[in-house]
């Protein structure tokens, strides 16, 4: 075989993660708690009574769902980031 055909035929070794992706994948799943965590509460000490003011808050209406999608995001961009040596 000539040195041509055996440049060709090598295949990539090691994983496609790098520290930096898997890095990112934990800080992601660290945001979606949190946002799980924002949603979480809401004790109504009265059954008999719909406290409004519990259920419907800024925090889990607002504030928990858009961490919870920032934390999508951020996993996104750590499963499609590449690292430096790839890009050469």
């Amino acid at each position: 075989m000539s040195d041509k055909n055996k440049t060709q035929t090598t295949q990539p070794s090691g994983l496609s993660f790098t520290k930096e992706n898997f890095r990112w994948m934990i800080i992601g799943v660290i945001v979606i708690a949190l946002g799980m965590i924002l949603l979480s509460g809401g004790e109504n000490k009265d059954p008999n009574v719909f406290n409004t003011n519990l259920v419907y808050s800024f925090r889990r209406i607002t504030l928990a769902p858009i961490v919870i999608l920032i934390g999508f995001g951020i996993e996104i961009f750590a499963i499609l980031k590449k690292s430096k040596k790839e890009e050469a």
